[in-house]
């Protein structure tokens, strides 16, 4: 089998390079590969070493090999695009450093779409000019990537951004050129948007280069979005739980990855609160352990 199980920062409730609730990136290398992992992703630029011999070194005393990294800024919004450009010129070049291909973008939560999150029928849409100079902007970090620094760019929907269900997701993917953008799913985010991961993948197979696994916990998905609960609290009440204890189907997407003959990495994103989730260690074994009981190697 040539699919790989990889684990990111996020599993450990790092979400921002910056934040003093963090455990420390040695903590999280020794604890991924302890839990029996060999690929991690970059997380937050800036929370691991951007020196590459440090980030190298440590990355080889543990026998680990970086996946690739995100780009998880406000695409949606023109006025922080130098910090866009910041986030996606700093993790181009950490991912090339460490022979890196997979570099994702996602549209960060929205004050305009956290509160409808989960809420399809009820979230604000941009207009024309707005939603084009989005795609656009979406557009130009892709292009840097691949002409640049010969990476993958790969669109990611994300609850609480402007690229988050369904229609929006096939609207962007019909307005671009799927040479230069392809596709990295998340399965919870999918389910947290309200739509089936697996029928997605089915569709678009073809343009899917990465795959994040996650799940949502079907009761606390509910009361989120009842509640109108926001993302990162959300997190914190479970809602992206253990692998096996969620509503995506992971055997069938276990087959349809096997019968598209998917080659590569899939990436475990356990978002949780990094002073919540009493042991993100041990999820990331039970994960991985669920995933090799099911067929994954």
């Amino acid at each position: 089998m040539s699919i790989r199980i990889g684990n990111a920062p996020c599993s450990w409730g790092v979400e921002f390079a910056k934040d003093d609730r963090n455990p420390t990136w040695q903590t999280v290398l020794e604890q991924c590969s302890r839990a029996g992992y060999t690929g991690i992703e970059l997380g937050p630029v800036g929370f691991m070493p951007e020196d590459p011999a440090e980030l190298g070194d440590a990355l080889a005393a543990h026998k680990m090999e970086l996946i690739g990294g995100v780009v998880f800024r406000a695409f949606h919004d023109k006025n922080q695009w130098d910090d866009v450009m910041d986030g996606a010129v700093r993790t181009c070049k950490a991912l090339q450093a460490h022979g890196a291909k997979h570099f994702v973008l996602i549209d960060s939560i929205s004050p305009r779409r956290a509160p409808t999150a989960g809420r399809g029928s009820e979230a604000e849409q941009m207009d024309t000019a707005e939603w084009t100079a989005y795609r656009d902007r979406i557009m130009t970090i892709a292009k840097l990537g691949y002409e640049e620094y010969g990476l993958i760019p790969e669109i990611h929907p994300h609850a609480g951004g402007f690229m988050d269900f369904e229609p929006e997701v096939e609207r962007l993917l019909e307005e671009t050129d799927p040479e230069k953008l392809k596709i990295c799913i998340d399965t919870g985010h999918c389910t947290y948007a309200g739509f089936d991961p697996v029928a997605f993948m089915q569709r678009h197979m073809e343009r899917i280069t990465y795959v994040h696994f996650k799940s949502t916990d079907a009761k606390v998905k509910a009361a989120a979005i009842a509640n109108r609960t926001g993302f990162y609290e959300a997190c914190g009440q479970g809602i992206f739980c253990n692998l096996a204890d969620g509503e995506v189907d992971f055997p069938a997407v276990r087959k349809l990855l096997l019968d598209a003959n998917y080659s590569g990495w899939c990436t475990i994103e356990q978002d949780c609160d990094p002073l919540l989730d009493p042991d993100p260690e041990r999820d990331a074994r039970l994960n991985r352990e669920y995933l090799q009981s099911i067929g994954f190697a």
